[in-house]
């Protein structure tokens, strides 16, 4: 087993687990930390297969502003785990159904195998250097031209998503303490110092003497 077969399996096995994390963890905060493991590795193991543009977009954009953007709304939700806890069991036979097909989907397409391809060879002519192909540059021509709105409508969606997080950490909250800043602008001193009359202060009486109370 050579040097890249064994960082594979070991992307592999780090990527399966942090998989299994996520839906296993009991904290929503956690799981998006595992889920982020889990794109880190995928990201590893493209970079093995010798696509550098989908292993640098799975960092920039899933975790580097997708996940981020998950993580801020899960710690600023107020997320009721026991409230969502209780309904598992009404939620489990469509849950268990669509993980059913996922199973069937992958074993199919393992059970049918995987149309292997070689690298994209450059003819040499007598006397020039070898021209190197970057896939990155290819791909990016293609969806720059022939797919650019489909990358317009994803860039739209992630927009909305990006918009709509920020709606939902605006609502207003009862544990939290917020201040006007024009109602302190507009603060008077009456109405932070109240004078108050008193009694002038009196001297305590004298104590009694123990003999002159036998």
């Amino acid at each position: 087993m050579d040097v890249k077969t064994g960082f594979f399996y070991l992307f592999s096995v780090v990527l399966l687990f942090a998989a299994f994390r996520v839906i296993t963890a009991r904290n929503p905060v956690h799981a998006v930390l595992h889920l982020m493991l889990a794109f880190s590795q995928a990201s590893a193991i493209w970079l093995l297969l010798k696509a550098e543009f989908l292993a640098i977009t799975l960092v920039l954009v899933y975790l580097g502003a997708v996940m981020v953007l998950f993580l801020f709304v899960v710690m600023m939700l107020d997320i009721k785990i026991d409230t969502m806890r209780q309904s598992f069991w009404k939620h489990f036979p469509l849950a268990a159904t669509l993980g059913a097909v996922v199973v069937l989907e992958m074993a199919a397409v393992l059970m049918s195998g995987f149309r292997v391809s070689e690298e994209p060879r450059v003819a040499q002519l007598i006397g020039q250097p070898v021209l190197a192909i970057s896939n990155t540059k290819e791909l990016g021509k293609l969806l720059y031209s022939v797919y650019i709105y489909p990358v317009q409508v994803a860039a739209v969606i992630l927009l909305v998503a990006m918009i709509a997080a920020i709606a939902l950490t605006l609502r207003e909250r009862k544990d939290t303490k917020t201040i006007d800043p024009s109602e302190q602008v507009r603060v008077r001193a009456s109405d932070r110092l109240q004078v108050l009359k008193l009694e002038p202060t009196r001297q305590a009486p004298a104590p009694v003497a123990a003999e002159e109370k036998k």
